[in-house]
């Protein structure tokens, strides 16, 4: 799994504080035991190497800065008010400067490295605009700085972490990588949550998706570009990625088509939506072959931002990272790059405001009345837009399918 999908879930955990004092000494001491007695074990049974085991951890020391910490014997204080609102204006995911600088960036990618886009959109069928669009979003197209020492974070992590498991195993999945030896101990560098490279896979999406894009028999994500576009080709086609099918198209969605439609779960062959009154905001009809196969209604900010018809490939693109922004940022600026489209046709509204615990509130409230949110974790997911939206149209009101102040009061008694 990427870092970036695995982020979506990290931020939705109330990082706890570390209470009282800690004797950081004997916690590092317990650190080093914990190594020997419980990694290197499950390391040497995954074939490493103690002499790789030894390089990997040489000097290293917990890092204390890291969030999602509790110490052996530490007890974490009660979950902090939440008070981001990040979800309440998708608007904000689409940047200025963010969209331009994937965009042009992009572009001179598009150029230095088309020889290596065109053998990986060969091998599977992922185009390239769509590989440079992840590859811009995650780390910049590899400008972004990648600071830490993998072993460091995760043995961290791994150690006293509340996802204690999970660390210990993308851990050992590190110890493998340095171990086939794709990249030197010194270029090891991740995310402060342990992810890898210019793609930010995790260690074990590395072992699973990373490919040799160079021929020279490694798997570098760290220093070679062509790498890093094979493996992000290669996991979007392991992922599903349908050849020759577009992501999505931005369409007019006319007031008889109700706004509970979206969803992965309602999806319909796209000549069906079109025969419901909805168009592309080109103007243009939706391409023939794409007429018979299955579209999917995505309304990111409800009736108060643009509309889109997408397609199964879209949920690939949500593999790669569980958010429908984020998806739609691939997508976007992969057209952008490609096709030099504009912004969208509709504007995003002027929505927001909203700390995630109100948003919670609000899942509460429709779980009692039996709606399925998808969970209450304070994001306004699909399940909780259409859920929204069926609760407005119970109510006789016009359905917008987006969290507002105002329905905190009525469905937080």
């Amino acid at each position: 799994m990427p870092f970036r999908a695995i982020l979506a879930a990290l931020i939705l955990t109330v990082l706890p504080a570390i209470a009282g004092a800690v004797d950081k000494p004997a916690v590092e001491r317990q650190f080093r035991g914990w190594l020997d007695q419980t990694v290197w074990p499950q390391a040497r049974a995954a074939g490493v190497s103690r002499a790789t085991f030894d390089r990997a951890f040489s000097g290293v020391t917990l890092d204390w800065s890291l969030p999602d910490l509790v110490p052996p014997g530490a007890k974490p204080e009660g979950p902090r008010k939440q008070r981001q609102s990040e979800f309440g204006s998708p608007g904000r995911y689409f940047s200025r400067g963010g969209v331009d600088s994937a965009t042009s960036v992009g572009r001179q990618m598009a150029q230095r490295h088309a020889a290596a886009l065109a053998r990986a959109e060969k091998a599977t069928g992922v185009p390239g605009r769509i590989v440079l669009a992840i590859w811009g979003r995650e780390s910049g197209y590899g400008r972004a700085a990648i600071p830490h020492d993998v072993f460091r974070v995760l043995g961290t992590k791994g150690f006293m972490s509340t996802r204690a498991a999970y660390f210990t195993g993308e851990l050992v999945a590190a110890l493998r990588i340095a171990q086939a030896g794709h990249a030197p101990s010194s270029a090891m560098k991740s995310s402060w949550a342990g992810a890898l490279g210019q793609p930010q896979f995790m260690p074990s999406s590395f072992l699973q998706y990373a490919a040799d894009g160079d021929g020279d028999g490694h798997a570098d994500i760290w220093r070679s570009e062509a790498d890093t576009i094979a493996s992000i080709a290669n996991y979007l086609a392991r992922h599903g990625w349908v050849s020759g099918r577009d992501w999505g198209f931005e369409v007019n969605l006319p007031a008889s088509v109700s706004c509970t439609l979206e969803g992965p779960d309602q999806g319909r062959a796209i000549a069906d939506w079109a025969r419901m009154g909805i168009t592309r905001v080109s103007g243009r009809p939706f391409p023939d072959h794409e007429l018979a196969g299955q579209g999917f209604l995505m309304l990111p900010a409800g009736r108060h931002g643009p509309a889109f018809v997408v397609t199964p490939n879209f949920y690939v693109l949500k593999d790669y990272n569980m958010s429908d922004l984020y998806a739609l940022f691939v997508g976007h600026v992969g057209d952008r790059i490609r096709y030099g489209v504009g912004d969208f046709t509709a504007r995003w509204g002027a929505v927001g405001g909203l700390y995630r615990s109100d948003v919670a509130v609000m899942q509460r409230g429709l779980e009692r009345l039996g709606h399925d949110v998808g969970g209450a974790d304070g994001l306004a997911g699909f399940k909780t837009r259409r859920s929204i939206g069926r609760w407005q149209e119970a109510q006789g009101l016009p359905a917008t399918c987006f969290p507002e102040a105002a329905m905190k009061g009525r469905l937080g008694g």
